[in-house]
């Protein structure tokens, strides 16, 4: 019984686990960090008193984006290289 539950344990804990990894790659996920990123920009700008903040919060938030996107591709080159 006690090896049963365990079991029963650990298939939890993987489903937990590769639910996260699923959350981690989403597309809902990348499509939330840009718009709270871009908002905190806008903020950050309209209070700053800088020129058209809903305008010049798209490159910096852009930035980030492709900054995001592209440690998958150096991630992937890392690891190659290292194995």
């Amino acid at each position: 019984m006690n090896l049963e539950q365990e079991i029963k344990e650990i298939r939890e804990r993987n489903k937990r686990v590769e639910l996260d990894k699923a959350w981690e790659t989403s597309l809902a996920r990348k499509i939330i960090i840009a718009v709270l990123t871009y908002l905190v920009i806008v903020l950050f700008f309209y209070f700053a008193s800088l020129s058209k903040p809903f305008i010049n919060a798209i490159v910096p938030t852009l930035g980030f984006i492709l900054s995001t996107l592209s440690l998958s591709l150096f991630k992937k080159l890392w690891i190659k290289a290292k194995s």
